[in-house]
Formats: C-alpha cells, sequence, structure tokens
C-alpha cells in the first residue's frame, strides 16, 4: 500500500483514506451527539477551532511545537472528558469534549494529522503544505 515515493513513517493510500474516512466519522457523530445534547451552536463555532492554538508551541520551535499539537490533537484527553461529562452530567465539560473530538476529527479528514518533530507538515498521514 505505500507508494514508492512515501516516506516511512507516513500513512498512503487505503490506509491514508481509512484515516480520513475515520476523522470524517468521528466528526460526524461528535456533531450529532452534540446536536442530540442539545448543546449551544455558537458555542460550538465559538471552540471549534481552539485546538488550533496548540500551534503556538512551534514559537519555541518545532519539537515543542509538535508536542503541543499532538496533544491537542489526540483523542485519548478528548474521549476520557466526553466521559466525564457524561458521568457527572456536566453539560460544559461534555460540550467542549464533544467539541474537541469533532475538531480533530474535522482535520483528520482533511489530511491534518499528528505532527512529527521535523516539520509542522510531516504528518502521520503524510505532507501537508507546500512540498
Amino acid at each position: 500500500d505505500a507508494g514508492a515515493s512515501t516516506p516511512a513513517g507516513f500513512a498512503s493510500g487505503s490506509v491514508r483514506a481509512t484515516l480520513r474516512v475515520e476523522g470524517a466519522v468521528a466528526f460526524a457523530a461528535a456533531a450529532a451527539l452534540y446536536a442530540q445534547a442539545g448543546l449551544s451552536w455558537p458555542l460550538f463555532a465559538l471552540l471549534f477551532l481552539a485546538p488550533d492554538l496548540a500551534m503556538l508551541g512551534y514559537w519555541i520551535g518545532a519539537r515543542a511545537g509538535a508536542v503541543a499539537y499532538n496533544v491537542a490533537h489526540t483523542y485519548a484527553l478528548a474521549l476520557p472528558l466526553a466521559l466525564a461529562g457524561l458521568l457527572t452530567g456536566e453539560p460544559a465539560v461534555l460540550a467542549v469534549a464533544l467539541i474537541w473530538v469533532a475538531h480533530i476529527g474535522f482535520d483528520r479528514a482533511l489530511g491534518y494529522g499528528l505532527k512529527y518533530p521535523s516539520a509542522f507538515g510531516d504528518t502521520h498521514l503524510g505532507r501537508v503544505g507546500r512540498r
């Protein structure tokens, strides 16, 4: 499945396509759950791009930027937060978590993956930006 021009560590072909579809499904599921819970759409719009503030870590350097971006773009933190919101009945916690999951899914569907410290455009889903 890996193409001859695809560097090691970058998804390609049907694997990349599957990961992007998975992101789209995560976005759609989070948005549907958000709607079902009757949460605030203005809040959704306000916070949707908030995880991208982690890109400010790139001002420190590529390694710090990649770590900050990856922490803000992993389901490993967003999903437990969603569970906490459900279990505690705290709608604000659930709203933030679902917005966060939606953002991550949207990014992945567009092909923006977790970052390698080599460069901002080097992601697990391949290179993004100018080549």
